[in-house]
This record gives structure tokens, C-alpha cells and sequence, in this order.
């Protein structure tokens, strides 16, 4: 059978976005191969048509999600929005319930760092462009400054979401979540006042 030009490239991609979803919702390990082209309506031995192994799988799919990143918060960090509109679009219920969708450092960022030296730099490639966007809507600070409360902020939403998952929908992951928002502006608040010269 003869496939039209651009095929083999939609079928790649179509099995990145399945393996997107399910890593975030699943876990890599508990995600196999099997179930992964059941989902995409493909049969086992089309995978190695596009790819080498699942390690080769999981940083093509960690490089395609963070390169195209088109979430919420990612929105609001390049248009410049305020700390707490993207703190909050990061830490909000609909996020928290929908990992599939959603952070892939939150999904994965433990059970990536178990993985080889070149699928973790492809994961730092990615923890690099989130943290630079969220130095540059800082407020205040020299560029080590900013990038250090950065850092500081992203470890805090990672956590903060991923403790708001464990527990699941309710008054107490709702609280956790708001909690890390509040948290996060005082960190941002923090680093103001320290360069507020002394009266």
C-alpha cells in the first residue's frame, strides 16, 4: 500500500501525542508499548518504523512537549502576564485534574531523573525555558537574582501540584493549592523588599 506524502511523519507524531498523554496520566514505566500503539490504533511492529526504542520514544515526546508547550501558563509567562495570573493558572484545580494535559515536569520530573544522561538533558533543556520565562516576568532584580527566585518558584508550583494530586479533588488539595499561590507571591514580595533601599 502507497501512503500520501507527509504520512509516515502525521503517523510519528500522532504516537508522540498518545505517549504525551499517556506518560503524564500513567507514568513511563506503567505506560508499554502495546497499550501505547493499541491507543493509536497501530500494531506493535509499526513502532520500530519510527522510532528505536521507548527510551527513544520518551525524549522525542519530552522534546515535543516542551517545544510546543501551549498551555495556559505557558501563554501567560511569554505574554508578560502578572506572577499571580500565571501562579494561578499553574496551580488551579483544572490542572491539577488533568495531568494528561498538563506540566510535564510535575507528571515526570521524579521518574526522569532515574532515566539516562541524554533523556535528562532533554528534560533540563525544557526546566531552562520555563524558568528563564518566569525570570522575565519578575518584577525586580539582577538577572541572577531573578533567576534564583525562579527557580525557587518552579520547584514550589512542581511540588505544590503534585502534593495537590495526591490527594486528589477536595477543601484540602483546593487549599494546598491556593496556599502555593500565596507562597509564591510572598517569595516574589521577598525578593522586592530586599532591594528596597533603607530609609
Amino acid at each position: 500500500m502507497r501512503y500520501r506524502k507527509g504520512h509516515r511523519e502525521e503517523t510519528r507524531q500522532h504516537i508522540i501525542d498518545i505517549a504525551a498523554r499517556r506518560f503524564r496520566e500513567d507514568g513511563v514505566a506503567a505506560a508499554g508499548i502495546a497499550g501505547l500503539m493499541a491507543d493509536a490504533g497501530l500494531t506493535n511492529g509499526a513502532f520500530y518504523t519510527h522510532f528505536e526504542s521507548k527510551e527513544d520514544l520518551v525524549r522525542q515526546t519530552l522534546w515535543a512537549v516542551q517545544e510546543n508547550n501551549k498551555s495556559a501558563t505557558m501563554r501567560a509567562l511569554r505574554d508578560g502576564a502578572s506572577p499571580e495570573i500565571w501562579l494561578r493558572r499553574y496551580l488551579s484545580p483544572q490542572h491539577r485534574d488533568n495531568p494528561g494535559a498538563g506540566c510535564i515536569a510535575a507528571a515526570l520530573s521524579a521518574e526522569i531523573a532515574r532515566h539516562p544522561e541524554e533523556t535528562r538533558e532533554i528534560f533540563h533543556a525544557g526546566y531552562e525555558k520555563f524558568v528563564e520565562l518566569i525570570a522575565g516576568t519578575l518584577p525586580t532584580g539582577t538577572p541572577a537574582e531573578r533567576r534564583a527566585t525562579a527557580q525557587a518558584l518552579y520547584g514550589l508550583m512542581i511540588g505544590t501540584l503534585q502534593l495537590a494530586r495526591t490527594l486528589g479533588p477536595g477543601v484540602e488539595s483546593d487549599a494546598i493549592l491556593e496556599n502555593g499561590v500565596r507562597a509564591g507571591l510572598l517569595l516574589i514580595q521577598a525578593q522586592e523588599t530586599q532591594r528596597k533601599p533603607a530609609p
